[in-house]
C-alpha cells in the first residue's frame, strides 16, 4: 500500500494567483508559510524556522481560494504531492514539487483585519438600499476555530466499555 498524504496549517504568504488553463480550467497558486518552533539544546533559547509551500487548487476549490483567502490568514490544507518537470529556455531540465490540494478550511475571521470576508457584507450591507437585495449563495465552507481544544479529552477507564470484536465484522 502507497500513501501520499500531505496536511498543513499554516499562514497565507501571498494573495492567491488564479489562471485559467487553455481547457478553461480554473487553477489558483497558494503560498503558505509554515512555522517549526524548538528550543535549542545548547543555549536554551527559542528557535523558529519558517518554510514556503506552493499549493495549487484546481476548479471549484481553487475558486473558493481564491475568493475567500488573503495574505495572512490561516488555513489547513489537505493534499498530496506532485512533481513535475520541463525543459527551460536554456535547455536544462527543471523540477518543481508541489502540493496539489484536495481539501481545504479557512482559518479564523480575522478580527481587525477581515479579510474578504468583512469587506464582502459591507459591500452588501451597503447596497440593500440602493436596489434589489442580493440573493447570496451559502456555501458549506470548513472554518477552523482557533479556540478548539489541541489535544483530544481524557476518558475515564469508566467511559470505556469492553466489548470483543469478531474479525467478520469489520469492512475491510
Amino acid at each position: 500500500m502507497n500513501l501520499n498524504k500531505v496536511l498543513l496549517i499554516g499562514r497565507m504568504a501571498a494573495d492567491p494567483e488564479a489562471r485559467t488553463t487553455q481547457s478553461g480550467q480554473t487553477m489558483v497558486t497558494l503560498r503558505i508559510a509554515t512555522n517549526r518552533v524548538w528550543n535549542d539544546r545548547n543555549t536554551n533559547q527559542k528557535q523558529e524556522q519558517v518554510e514556503f509551500h506552493t499549493v495549487i487548487g484546481w476548479g471549484r476549490l481553487g475558486e473558493i481560494a481564491q475568493k475567500y483567502l488573503l495574505k495572512g490568514q490561516m488555513l489547513f490544507i489537505e493534499g498530496r504531492l506532485q512533481t513535475r518537470s520541463w525543459q527551460g529556455a536554456d535547455g536544462v531540465k527543471r523540477y518543481r514539487t508541489e502540493i496539489v490540494a484536495e481539501n481545504l478550511q479557512l482559518g479564523p475571521k480575522a478580527g481587525s483585519s477581515g479579510g474578504k470576508y468583512q469587506s464582502q457584507n459591507s459591500d452588501i450591507s451597503q447596497n440593500l438600499n440602493s436596489g434589489p437585495k442580493p440573493n447570496p449563495v451559502e456555501e458549506n465552507i470548513p472554518i477552523i476555530d482557533e479556540s478548539a481544544p489541541t489535544s483530544n479529552p481524557v476518558i475515564s477507564d469508566d467511559e470505556i466499555e469492553e466489548t470483543e470484536i469478531d474479525l467478520k465484522d469489520i469492512p475491510f
